[in-house]
């Protein structure tokens, strides 16, 4: 046991029992702190390569490390260094220097188990309003952005409170706007899934958040166009009602050459058949079906500005979009006898008709002839109808080959289904679904 001797202000003198162990305790302390200090003033007084050269080792040292260790590497003083790197980075942000280092390494913090105080360290110096413009700055390079909605994510997933933070701060608009203009696909499923999350246990913006999503719709990304559908159906039962603003965007996303966008409308209509915007969707279905004539061409005038452009596309959009609405509405009539009533009270029957004489494109042709077919083998008087309009004979070939009449058809043939007057009067589709398929709902 080692005596401590200590002197007051009257210059009186005692002393103090210390073990070995408590000296070489409060040595060490001093040494940490003095590391410390030096590690931080050698931070203060670098340049942008040195600075850089720190980032690189702090991540490589700490990438997954807890609060408790995170403050014993730092001598109980991380905070001072997170201080210092978000300082840094509410300077530099927009000029890009080492933003991405800069980003991970607070992320190290952020993500820390137990370290919700650097989180609130990094919230309080308007950390949230700087990652969102970041991602609105276009000169940042993907890989910066998408570092940034990951951080976003880290807080939104601290909880409600923080989700709600993300959104106040016109955090939708940001998301959706990079999701609709990002080129990395990678950055856009981060998006996505912090849109989902931003959605979740978060009454008080989710129908901010679905309305954001629309938005994407339009955008010239079809992958931001599948992921936004997708969202959208996920959503869709904790939103309830659609709004009406959504018809538009849907039925428009069915003019994608895509696939992929096709099939996740189709899935999102079909969710929404359950809800008070049915009657608008399926009756803007049924107008695709007969676009008029002078918007399926796009000539050299409306493309002159972009010479890889071609003068007249073929299959051109509206008509990949009756195409499109032709299958949708098969789809939808057989998975409800009731929809496929008020298809027919929408004059769906003429409309699909008219596609099936579009010899300018066979998959409208193809598509509308399936869909057909279901009304005609379900709806007795819908099949009197078209028979009538059609003639004996064609009747016959549509009966036998659904699949590849059309393929056989003559011009006069075609413009005689194209120009069809075929009016099923209201409530007949109705009495004869009931009599011949009773207890179909």
């Amino acid at each position: 046991m080692l005596m401590l001797a200590l002197t007051n202000d009257s210059g009186k003198s005692f002393n103090f029992p210390v073990s070995a162990e408590e000296i070489m305790t409060s040595v060490k302390e001093q040494e940490a702190i003095r590391k410390l200090m030096v590690f931080l003033q050698e931070w203060d007084s670098a340049h942008k390569a040195a600075r850089s050269h720190i980032l690189d080792n702090f991540i490589k040292s700490n990438d997954g490390k807890t609060e408790p260790e995170l403050e014993l590497e730092f001598s109980q003083g991380a905070s001072l260094f997170l201080a210092r790197l978000t300082a840094w980075l509410r300077m530099t942000y927009m000029y890009s220097t080492c933003l991405n280092k800069l980003l991970k390494s607070i992320g190290i913090f952020l993500s820390a188990a137990s370290g919700r105080r650097y989180l609130i360290e990094f919230l309080e110096v308007g950390g949230v309003l700087i990652l969102l413009e970041i991602l609105g700055l276009n000169h940042l390079k993907e890989e910066d952005k998408r570092e940034s909605v990951k951080l976003l994510q880290l807080i939104a997933d601290t909880g409600r409170k923080y989700k709600e933070l993300i959104c106040e701060s016109y955090g939708v608009r940001s998301l959706a706007e990079f999701l609709a203009t990002s080129n990395s696909a990678d950055a856009q499923e981060d998006v996505q899934i912090l849109m989902d999350s931003l959605g979740r246990g978060n009454p008080k913006y989710q129908n901010q958040l679905y309305k954001g999503l629309i938005a994407v719709l339009p955008c010239a990304s079809p992958r931001a166009q599948q992921l936004a559908l997708q969202t959208l159906r996920v959503m869709q039962d904790t939103v309830g009602e659609a709004p009406s603003v959504l018809v538009k965007p849907v039925l428009g996303v069915l003019c994608s050459v895509h696939l992929e966008v096709q099939y996740e409308a189709i899935q999102l209509l079909k969710a929404l058949m359950a809800r008070e915007v049915r009657p608008a969707l399926l009756k803007g279905l049924v107008a695709l079906l007969t676009p008029a004539r002078k918007k399926a061409f796009t000539f050299w005038d409306e493309t002159a500005k972009d010479p890889t452009a071609l003068c007249l596309r073929e299959p051109v959009l509206v008509y990949i979009q009756q195409a499109a609405a032709a299958k949708v509405t098969g789809i939808l009539a057989k998975e409800s006898a009731e929809v496929a009533e008020e298809l027919i009270q929408l004059k769906a029957v003429h409309g699909l008709m008219v596609a099936v004489g579009n010899l300018d494109h066979v998959a409208s042709q193809r598509h509308a002839s399936i869909s057909l077919e279901y009304f005609v083998r379900t709806f007795p008087f819908v099949e009197e109808c078209v028979k009538k309009a059609l003639g004996h004979t064609l009747f016959q070939h549509f009966m036998d080959s659904p699949e590849t009449w059309y393929t056989k058809m003559d011009l006069v043939q075609a413009e005689k289904l194209a120009s069809n007057i075929v009016d099923i009067p209201r409530d007949i589709a109705r009495m004869q679904s009931t009599e011949t398929n009773p207890g179909v709902s």
